[in-house]
């Protein structure tokens, strides 16, 4: 018997394990940072040059999709995004004022087998009251957690990424 036999029947019987959580449905998060708010989602077509922008103001190469950016009545805005863990993606909300200060961030889904301290309210509540032009760097700005630390950086960048789109983009479509 070939030894790429066992491997293979080893295969076959051993479970794959997942650590996939998800905390909050789209749903779910628009009522936790806007409770009582009624958002309206708006299609943003970014051009290779914002792109371009972004990648460069967060270290983020793959694209921020823009399918998942909500508008309230009032001028507030809620977006959703995707950054890498270590190995996985995490989804996560960011809810910006009209004001454009961040008000708000939700961890959504975690996949990760560590870091999930990324989603203690005293971690994420570091980001509160920021805006586009605050500095927002992990290890400075924010506290980098031990054990979580591509977590921490990645959603420390992604939040940077969201805030360039705001001022970009989304600050003047009041």
């Amino acid at each position: 018997m070939k030894w790429t036999s066992v491997v293979g029947a080893t295969l076959l019987v051993t479970p794959l394990v997942s650590h996939a959580t998800t905390y909050l449905t789209t749903e779910q998060a628009k009522q936790v940072i806007f409770p009582h708010q009624t958002l309206i989602q708006h299609n943003i077509q970014l051009t290779k040059d914002q792109e371009k922008k972004l990648k460069e103001l967060s270290g983020i190469t793959y694209p921020l999709k823009t399918d998942q950016i909500f508008k309230t009545k009032e001028g507030d805005w809620l977006i959703i995004d995707q950054v890498l863990g270590k190995h996985e993606m995490i989804t996560y909300a960011v809810g910006i004022k009209a004001n454009g200060s961040i008000k708000q961030i939700e961890i959504m889904e975690y996949t990760e087998t560590y870091g999930a301290q990324v989603r203690n309210a005293s971690w994420r509540d570091q980001f509160v009251g920021k805006t586009s032009n605050s500095a927002i760097t992990l290890g400075k700005d924010i506290q980098n957690i031990s054990g979580a630390t591509l977590s921490s950086k990645h959603i420390t960048d992604g939040v940077h990424r969201i805030m360039g789109l705001y001022a970009m983009e989304l600050k003047s479509l009041k």
